[in-house]
C-alpha cells in the first residue's frame, strides 16, 4: 500500500470530487443492509477517525451527514457514525468481487481499488490475530479475557444472514460481531454478557474479546464470543415446526423459563430502576405511534383503538420493577443447543439511542417482543395458524411464570400496551425496509386495536 501516505482526513475522504473514496462511499453506504439512514439523502461524509490495522487495511470511522424528517420517538442527529474496514489494493482478486467498493481515482488513494475487508478472508485472519494479542494501536483498544485461549489460524467465514451488524465465525468455536453503526459509550452486547458471565448465569456465551476506540469520543466496536456450532435459532426451529404441523409449546415453555432465568440475573446484575412511571410511559407509547401513523398512512384508522392501550397502562397498577433488560428479545435472538435455550444479542433494538437501549425498562417489553415474534412465525405459511401462535403465546407465559414468580398474563393492561407498542415499531419498520412483509404486523394491529389484545 505504498501509494497511502501520507494521508489526511480531508484527502483520503471528500465527496466533492467524483473520483475519491468519500465519493464511492457515499454511493456505496446506501446499499448496505446495516445502513440506518436509508429514508434520507446521504449529501456528505466526514472522516472522524482511521488507523492502518495492517498493510492494506484502513480501520475508518465516518459521520454520515443526512438531512430529512425526523425519526419517530424524537429528533435525530443529522447522520450516523459508522465503523468501516476498508481493503486497499492495486487489483482486487475476482473471488472478492462481491465485497468490492470501486476504484480510486483522485487523491493519495488514487489508482488503487477499495473494498469491504470483512468479507476477506485474509483481512478477517489478520483481525482475529489483532484481537488475540490485545494492546493499543492508535485510538484503538483490543482486550480479551485472559483465563480463555484463542487458538490461531481458525477460518473465518462470513455469516450471510440480515442483521444490522457484520459477524465473522472462526473455525465454528468463536464468533465475532462487528458493530457498524457506533455510538458513543459502552455498547450493551458488551456489557450485559460480561455482567451475566459474573452472576453465573450460563444461558448467556460470555465475551472472550473486545476491541474499541477512545476516539472522537469511547466506544465499542466489536465482542468476540463462543460459537455454538450445532445451535439452531429460535424462528428456524419455530418454522420447522410449523412445515411439519407439530406443536411448539414445549420448547415454548422452556424458552419462557429461559427468559425468567435472564431476567432474574439482569435484576441481580444491574441496580433496580425506579418504580414504574406508566403515565410518562403511556405517553411515549402514543408519541412514538402517532409518528409512526405519519409515516405509514395504513396506520391511521386504528390510532383511535390503539391509543387506548396505553390509556390503560397509564390507569393500571405500575407491575414488575424497571431493570436491564433484553431491549430486542424476539425467536431470532435466542438459540437452542442440546437441550437449553440460549440468549444473544443484547444491542437491544439499534435504531434506539444508546444511552435509552442501557437504562432499565420494564421487563414486560421483553416479553411482549416474543409474542410477537410467535405471532410473525405463525403467518409466514398459508393458511395462517393463528391458534399455533396463540398456544404458544400461552406456553411461554406459563413457562416465563414458573421461574420468575409472577405471570405476565395477569397483567393484562400492560402486556396490551407493550405489545402494540413492539407493534406500532414493527409496522414502521416493515414499510421502510420489507414492504412485503408489513401485513404481519398490521394484523396485530387491527386485533390489538378492535379486540384489544
Amino acid at each position: 500500500m505504498q501509494k497511502t501516505a501520507p494521508l489526511s482526513p480531508s484527502s483520503v475522504v471528500g465527496v466533492r470530487s467524483t473520483g475519491t473514496l468519500g465519493a464511492l462511499l457515499r454511493d456505496w453506504l446506501p446499499r448496505q443492509r446495516w445502513f440506518a439512514g436509508k429514508d434520507r439523502p446521504l449529501n456528505d461524509l466526514r472522516l472522524l477517525s482511521m488507523t492502518e490495522l495492517y498493510p492494506g487495511c484502513l480501520h475508518l470511522l465516518v459521520q454520515t451527514g443526512q438531512s430529512g424528517v425526523p425519526s419517530p420517538g424524537g429528533t435525530p442527529p443529522p447522520g450516523d457514525c459508522y465503523q468501516l474496514l476498508l481493503g486497499i489494493q492495486e487489483h482486487l482478486s475476482p473471488r472478492l468481487g462481491r465485497a468490492l467498493i470501486g476504484r480510486v481515482e483522485e487523491g493519495p488513494l488514487a489508482g488503487l481499488t477499495v473494498h469491504d475487508a470483512l468479507q476477506d478472508p485474509r483481512s478477517a485472519h489478520l483481525l482475529l490475530e489483532r484481537m488475540r494479542h490485545p494492546g493499543p494501536l492508535g485510538p484503538l483498544s483490543f482486550e480479551a479475557d485472559p483465563s480463555v485461549h484463542v487458538p490461531a489460524g481458525l477460518a473465518p467465514r462470513l455469516l450471510e444472514a440480515e442483521q444490522s451488524n457484520t459477524s465473522l465465525v472462526y473455525g465454528d468455536a468463536f464468533i465475532l460481531k462487528v458493530f457498524r453503526r457506533i455510538q458513543p459509550g459502552v455498547n450493551p452486547d458488551l456489557e450485559v454478557p460480561v455482567a451475566l458471565a459474573g452472576q453465573g448465569c450460563g444461558r448467556v456465551p460470555a465475551p472472550v474479546a473486545w476491541y474499541r476506540t477512545t476516539h472522537p469520543q469511547e466506544a465499542t466496536l466489536g465482542v468476540l464470543q463462543p460459537f455454538l456450532p450445532d445451535a439452531s435459532d429460535g424462528w428456524t426451529l419455530a418454522l420447522d415446526a410449523l412445515a411439519r404441523g407439530e406443536d411448539f409449546t414445549q420448547q415454548a415453555h422452556a424458552l419462557g423459563g429461559a427468559t425468567a432465568e435472564v431476567h432474574l440475573a439482569l435484576a441481580a446484575a444491574f441496580p433496580a430502576g425506579p418504580l414504574g412511571d406508566n403515565a410518562r410511559t403511556a405517553a411515549g407509547m402514543t408519541e412514538r405511534l402517532e409518528a409512526a401513523a405519519h409515516h405509514v398512512p395504513a396506520l391511521r384508522p386504528y390510532v383511535p383503538g390503539l391509543t387506548t392501550a396505553f390509556g390503560a397502562l397509564a390507569a393500571c397498577d405500575p407491575g414488575p420493577p424497571a431493570q436491564r433488560i433484553h431491549g430486542d428479545l424476539h425467536l431470532g435472538q435466542v438459540l437452542h443447543a442440546g437441550r437449553e435455550w440460549f440468549v444473544i444479542d443484547f444491542e437491544g433494538e439499534p435504531s434506539r439511542p444508546l444511552a435509552e437501549r442501557r437504562s432499565a425498562h420494564s421487563p414486560v417489553r421483553d416479553i411482549a417482543g416474543m409474542l410477537r415474534s410467535f405471532d410473525y412465525a405463525a403467518r409466514q405459511r398459508r393458511p395462517w395458524r393463528p391458534e399455533w401462535a396463540r398456544r404458544c403465546r400461552e406456553a411461554f407465559c406459563a413457562g416465563y411464570a414458573e421461574r420468575a414468580g409472577w405471570d405476565p398474563r395477569k397483567k393484562h393492561a400492560l402486556l396490551r400496551a407493550y405489545e402494540t407498542d413492539r407493534a406500532v415499531y414493527e409496522v414502521l419498520y416493515e414499510a421502510r425496509h420489507r414492504p412485503d412483509w408489513l401485513p404481519v404486523p398490521m394484523a396485530a394491529i387491527e386485533r390489538l386495536a378492535v379486540r384489544g389484545g
